[in-house]
């Protein structure tokens, strides 16, 4: 008996739940933590120092623009999937969403329709859409994506339409299928879907904002993209 509460006295201490060292985490980094709002980035994405170092300044050569504010930018991209089957299969809507999380970096907004229409059998406040906007540090690096990644897998491919702009320099275009970027996995895809791609400009002109995107690298159709520097 006397071997046994010795034996007991010198086991060690259980440690205790969250980890022994400060922040949770023990010595041997074994404890895993996440951020409750993980940074999109960390630096500045090479597509916004490119902006800063080589378009500012080949636009206000080739335009004239004499004050620095006259010079164009891209202000925001928005992503938008349009899905009418939502409002039957909510389940859809959200494989949507998880998908477009995915490709950009942000969890998107479910848009429900606004009121009903009977012949499409609608009812107000019912999904029927998926949509994301992107600003800052996830806009260039979707910018960037975009160009050199996903855009060369799109099939068959001849350029992008370079009459998509609504005449204030803001561009929209359409994508058929969601395949095209490479973080979307084939095998777990339940449906194929298209999506609107919208850049906002401060161009206010459309042959401005042409000029802005073709100094990104922008592949319209009939001309030779520039290469961006790394």
């Amino acid at each position: 008996m006397a071997e046994t509460k010795e034996t007991a006295a010198k086991a060690p201490k259980a440690p205790k739940a969250g980890g022994g060292g400060k922040g949770g985490k023990d010595k041997g980094g074994a404890a895993f933590t996440t951020e409750a709002a993980p940074k999109s980035v960390d630096g500045i994405p090479r597509l916004k120092t490119y902006y800063e170092k080589v378009v500012r300044p080949n636009l206000s050569k080739q335009f004239g623009l004499t004050n620095p504010h006259q010079v164009p930018r891209i202000v925001k991209v928005v992503l938008n999937v349009g899905m009418g089957e939502g409002a039957k299969t909510p389940k859809l809507i959200e494989t949507v969403a998880d998908e477009l999380a995915i490709i950009a970096g942000q969890k998107p907004v479910i848009r429900r329709a606004k009121k009903a229409i009977a012949n499409f059998g609608l009812r107000e406040g019912q999904p029927v859409g998926v949509s994301v906007t992107l600003r800052n540090a996830r806009m260039y690096e979707f910018l960037d994506r975009f160009i050199n990644v996903a855009v060369p897998r799109v099939r068959d491919f001849r350029g992008l339409p370079d009459k998509s702009f609504d005449g204030r320099g803001n561009y929209t275009m359409g994508i058929k299928e969601q395949m095209i970027f490479p973080e979307i996995d084939f095998d777990k895809v339940e449906k194929i879907h298209g999506m609107d791609i919208t850049i906002v400009t401060t161009a206010g002109r459309d042959d401005l904002a042409m000029a802005l995107l073709k100094e990104f690298g922008w592949p319209f159709r009939g001309g030779t993209p520039v290469q961006v520097a790394s």
